[in-house]
């Protein structure tokens, strides 16, 4: 897997770079004085929890590559006085309802390296990497009246932007109206990509494809055993994934909890027909996290924990709900195990289904990297994530939400018994130390990275067309 790669490679090149400060310092403290080797380490710990501990996996001065869809032309943007306009040519577009995103070549400053590049725009701002120099993509949606009127405010911190700047328009429209499927490996995928287009859509069904069983040391403190805590972590988050979209006006009938096991999906996907368990809960039938399904699905037959009744589940769900959305990972951005043979696993039930979807809806929980994306603070806005390696030409939409949809957001995820336990004592310091040296802030919602990454005024999402297919043989 190429992340699995990249963090190896990171932590290769860590280690590294560990032993020639630790050797300086050694031959410093023999040349000049014995404290100076313990004094340089606490420096030298202090930079590394400040500057250089996230997972950033390329070179900030590396251009992010976009290819946009050949009906997407780009626009010139009036650039004078801090501000940024249509051109008098494109005022008359009509851009209240587009996804709006700008290409800009940004060039850190040398405050940069040590602060966050952010630039103000409007009454939004964005987020880029420290050191960030070359092509980036701006999120202007929902500001498209300033943009044809008096023109959006622009200014940067620890950055300057060039002059050469370029606006492109999707004019994909939100699937409010049309009846929507959500495809959750996890039982908070749902909730982090699209709680803000899911609590404004009138029909929407989600489906969950695991329990979410493991890594369940949390509840071991409760005195139970590996086995015990991760039988009651998969009971709890498969009730997380039936109850806590209510929050968002989906009913509990129209969620669906398939009862997969975390992390062997993609063993499944290699031996179609073998049954794999959960690693750490002992359990092999799926049936018990169905039990308050609404639905009847193929595996509840034998329960067995199989891809091809994975596949049939899914094919299943495809003909009951019979979606003309489907919201789903991204096969190329993320790089969660789970997430792709999720995306894997849909696309071959699209093949046993008489029923298509009109549109993939693709979102990116995870990246391969870029752990911090969407970088920034909570409630901000989300520009595009890197992309080192040219992306399909997909369309974009972007979908925009107020202040209350924020908040009711940041209230779905805190109701997920995975994103409530405490942070480690390592990360608790290392967040004091970036909050007073890099000028870095969390919300005050809580100490999960998730609220910082999720809860923000954008939910991004790329579109792809697929060939029309309905399954008339269905019966109604």
């Amino acid at each position: 897997m190429r992340k699995q790669r990249l963090l190896k490679r990171y932590r290769r090149n860590k280690r590294v770079a560990m032993v020639a400060v630790l050797t300086l310092l050694v031959m410093a403290s023999i040349e000049l004085s014995v404290w100076l080797l313990p004094f340089g380490l606490l420096l030298a710990w202090l930079a590394h929890e400040a500057w250089f501990a996230d997972h950033l996996f390329y070179s900030p001065s590396e251009d992010y590559r976009y290819r946009f869809p050949d009906h997407i032309e780009p626009i010139p943007l009036q650039t004078a006085g801090g501000f940024w306009r249509l051109e008098l040519s494109a005022a008359q577009l009509d851009l209240d309802q587009a996804t709006l995103v700008v290409q800009v070549q940004i060039r850190s400053s040398w405050l940069g390296l040590l602060f966050d590049p952010v630039i103000h725009i409007g009454n939004d701002r964005q987020t880029f990497e420290r050191g960030a120099r070359g092509v980036r993509y701006l999120n202007l949606t929902g500001q498209a009246e300033h943009l044809q009127g008096e023109g959006l405010a622009v200014h940067c911190g620890f950055c300057s932007i060039m002059p050469d700047v370029q606006l492109f328009a999707f004019n994909q429209s939100c699937p409010r109206t049309q009846s929507v499927l959500i495809l959750a490996p996890h039982a908070d995928d749902a909730e982090l990509a699209a709680f803000g287009l899911y609590s404004s859509a009138e029909k929407v069904r989600i489906v969950t494809l695991t329990q979410g069983e493991i890594e369940a040391r949390h509840y071991q403190r409760l005195g139970l055993g590996k086995t015990e805590a991760a039988r009651l972590k998969g009971r709890l988050r498969c009730w997380d994934s039936l109850a806590i979209p209510l929050w968002g006006g989906v009913p509990q009938a129209d969620c669906v909890q398939l009862g997969y096991y975390c992390m062997q999906l993609t063993a499944m996907a290699e031996q179609p027909e073998q049954a794999f368990g959960s690693k750490e809960s002992g359990e092999t039938d799926i049936r018990g996290a169905r039990r308050f399904n609404a639905i009847d699905l193929p595996a509840d037959a034998d329960g067995l924990p199989t891809w091809n009744n994975l596949v049939a589940d899914l094919a299943a769900c495809l003909e009951h709900f019979r979606p003309d959305v489907v919201v789903m990972p991204h096969p190329e951005l993320d790089p969660h195990a789970d997430h792709v043979a999720s995306t894997r696993a849909f696309f071959q039930a699209m093949e046993q289904s008489a029923w298509q979807p009109e549109q993939l809806f693709l979102y990116a929980n995870h990246l391969h990297d870029n752990d911090r994306w969407p970088m920034g603070d909570a409630n901000t806005g989300v520009a595009l994530p890197p992309a080192l390696v040219e992306l399909l030409a997909d369309d974009l939409f972007s979908h925009v939400l107020d202040d209350q949809q924020q908040l009711d957001k940041a209230m779905a995820l805190l109701m997920h018994h995975d994103l409530q336990p405490p942070l480690p004592f390592k990360r608790q310091l290392r967040r004091h130390i970036q909050r007073l040296l890099a000028g870095r802030r969390w919300p005050k919602t809580g100490d999960n990275e998730y609220l910082r990454k999720a809860v923000r005024r954008h939910e991004l999402f790329w579109v792809r067309e697929l060939p029309p297919r309905r399954g008339d043989s269905i019966p109604d």
